[in-house]
């Protein structure tokens, strides 16, 4: 059986995610250094993510375009923070052709006249778009968002979390004042992230701003989410920035004012997740038998397993197996698996390494007393099972999601809670960031900063917008100095 193979958490939870991965079927190596295949299972997820975070970007009013993905260098150089930020990441284009070298290989000919970099990010090439694109006031706000690829060349990589390619979407915009730039920064945390993260992936976050320090390159402000994963460190699951008008001077994005004798700059934002939110996925959900989806997420949300032995039997189970499928009809997304070639042990050992939230078991006594046995992914064997009939099903089913869905997000938020330490000294933080968050007063500098970093491999996760003690004052656990924040420390992917 898969779940054999799976590592558990307690004896190596960085081998137990890789296991996950590979047991899932989520992805597979590529013959690329850094770079991976996501492979079907792990894509439809992706497809899900897609799905539900487009609905939203596009009910606060963003369209989507999309913009290359080769870049000038000239491009990156315009805005000095951002490049410093990116330039050891990058990959170059330098030649256009490939020539024989005379003994059966191949040689790069022809060099550019202006290499190429493969795009880290789209600040670059979109400002450069966006200059043409406003020409006044009444062009304000441009609301784009694409969905693309990046590169960004990661030495040290794992699946989802941290490859040199990687799928995401990009959201970039143009605002008129610096008010409403903000505004759209910090919609899109709350509305568009916080709101996906919490209700349909079920993992609770921290929504803050970024220190000087965590940034983005060439950032006014940068807001983010942090969740907290099953071995206590932080993952970053989205960032959303505040860009000024560093870019926007940086690349001519001009208009004329209200007041037709100005020409002012624009202000702008972007902001973005990526397929690390599978990651995110797998560590905050998954357990020592295989995934755990999140029924609102999950491509499959039931899958029905007939049970027989013989041709009779077989008919009978399909065929009361297919009556349910329509009868649930599109109240949930429903496979039956009718596979000969495998035994129920083995479907049912399959499905629940794939974290299909929910088992329709069906066999010959279930088609004769018309009922079939549900099982929950979260909580395996005899507690998660419970006798169905098949008027009820239909009901039955989609409400018995929603409570997995629920009760999911609470045992996430539940252990995320009872990681989170308040702590009043650097001893105190030393041993906290060891299990989970320390929350602590701050007044420290960027140099504190690394300092802490580099003895403790951990860093100031965000200043929280929503305050422990709001308004409150308290001792900087660093310095020692008057505090009037609160921040979160953390180790983290």
């Amino acid at each position: 059986m898969a779940k054999q193979t799976i590592t558990t958490r307690e004896k190596d939870y960085s081998q137990w995610y890789l296991d996950i991965v590979k047991e899932a079927d989520l992805s597979d190596y590529s013959p690329v250094r850094g770079c991976m295949v996501i492979k079907p299972v792990g894509y439809a997820i992706w497809e899900m993510i897609q799905q539900e975070l487009d609905r939203r970007i596009k009910a606060t009013g963003h369209v989507n375009a999309y913009f290359p993905l080769f870049i000038p260098v000239s491009f990156l150089t315009k805005e000095a923070q951002h490049v410093e930020g990116f330039a050891p990441e990058v990959a170059v284009v330098t030649h256009h052709r490939l020539e024989s070298d005379g003994k059966g290989g191949l040689v790069p000919a022809a060099p550019l006249d202006e290499p190429l970099v493969v795009r880290p990010t789209s600040e670059a090439i979109i400002g450069d778009s966006f200059s043409r694109w406003v020409q006044s006031w009444r062009d304000l706000p441009l609301l784009i968002n694409q969905w693309a690829n990046v590169v960004r060349w990661e030495m040290r990589t794992r699946p989802f979390l941290r490859t040199a390619e990687f799928l995401w979407q990009e959201g970039h915009t143009a605002h008129a004042t610096h008010d409403e730039a903000e505004e759209e920064t910090l919609k899109i945390l709350h509305e568009v992230y916080g709101d996906f993260l919490e209700n349909v992936m079920a993992i609770p976050v921290f929504k803050g701003q970024k220190t000087e320090k965590e940034k983005f390159a060439g950032a006014l402000r940068t807001y983010a989410i942090e969740a907290m994963m099953q071995d206590g460190k932080a993952l970053q699951a989205g960032t959303s920035h505040n860009l000024g008008q560093n870019f926007a001077k940086a690349f001519e994005i001009k208009f004329q004012g209200q007041n037709q004798n100005e020409i002012e700059y624009a202000w702008t934002t972007s902001w973005g997740v990526s397929t690390r939110l599978i990651g995110a996925l797998i560590m905050a959900h998954s357990d020592d038998d295989g995934l755990v989806l999140p029924p609102r997420l999950a491509p499959i949300q039931a899958v029905i397993v007939p049970i027989y032995k013989t041709d009779e039997e077989k008919a009978a189970t399909l065929a009361a197996a297919d009556q349910l499928k329509a009868a649930i009809g599109e109240r949930a997304r429903v496979k039956i698996d009718s596979r000969d070639n495998l035994t129920p042990g083995f479907k049912f050992n399959e499905w629940e390494v794939k974290g299909i939230p929910v088992r329709i078991e069906i066999g010959p006594r279930d088609v004769a007393n018309q009922t079939v046995v549900l099982g929950r992914r979260d909580r395996p064997g005899k507690e998660g099972k419970r006798f169905v009939s098949w008027a009820e099903l239909p009901d039955v089913l989609p409400a018995l999601l929603e409570e997995i869905q629920a009760a999911l997000y609470d045992r996430a938020k539940a252990f995320r809670d009872a990681h989170v330490t308040d702590v009043a000294n650097y001893d105190e933080l030393t041993a906290a960031v060891e299990t989970g968050f320390a929350r602590a007063w701050w007044a420290g500098s960027r140099e504190d900063e690394d300092k802490i970093q580099l003895e403790l491999k951990a860093t100031i996760r965000c200043i929280p917008l929503e305050q422990d003690q709001p308004g409150g004052e308290g001792v900087c656990v660093f310095t020692g100095q008057p505090a009037t924040l609160q921040v979160l420390f953390a180790r983290s992917y």
